[in-house]
């Protein structure tokens, strides 16, 4: 994929409908929110820095002040943002056709094997008879 078409994709932008694939192993594969929290740095930052340059040249705010509104906002969208992480992403598979859920579904497929390790591992230990 073109790099700046890449770089369109993680500032937030669509991308063609061909890309489709791309997007839904973007969300679902192993480092999925890895690549969603660079992408919601990616759109917050320049926010951000503009609501804190605004505010010291616009409004003739006091530096420290500035950055402290504007690192506050930095933290709360990133904050939200990842809260509804799985909710957006499933969202955005649905603009590319594919079924609501189908990004959690693809997630639990891939990790249910390990899922299924870990808790026979669990109840190896925890769930044992007192006999």
């Amino acid at each position: 994929m073109n790099p700046l078409l890449k770089l369109w994709y993680y500032a937030g932008g669509r991308l063609p409908q061909k890309y489709r694939q791309f997007v839904h192993d973007d969300v679902t594969g192993p480092k999925w929110l890895l690549r969603f929290t660079v992408r919601s740095l990616v759109q917050v930052t320049p926010l951000t820095t503009a609501i804190t340059l605004a505010l010291v040249f616009g409004l003739g705010s006091p530096w420290p002040l500035a950055i402290a509104c504007g690192a506050l906002g930095f933290v709360v969208g990133l904050y939200f943002a990842l809260s509804y992480a799985p909710e957006s992403v499933d969202y955005r598979l649905t603009k590319y056709g594919y079924p609501r859920g189908t990004a959690t579904a693809g997630r639990r497929e891939r990790n249910a094997a390990q899922d299924r390790e870990q808790q026979a591992k669990y109840d190896a230990v925890w769930r044992r008879s007192e006999g």
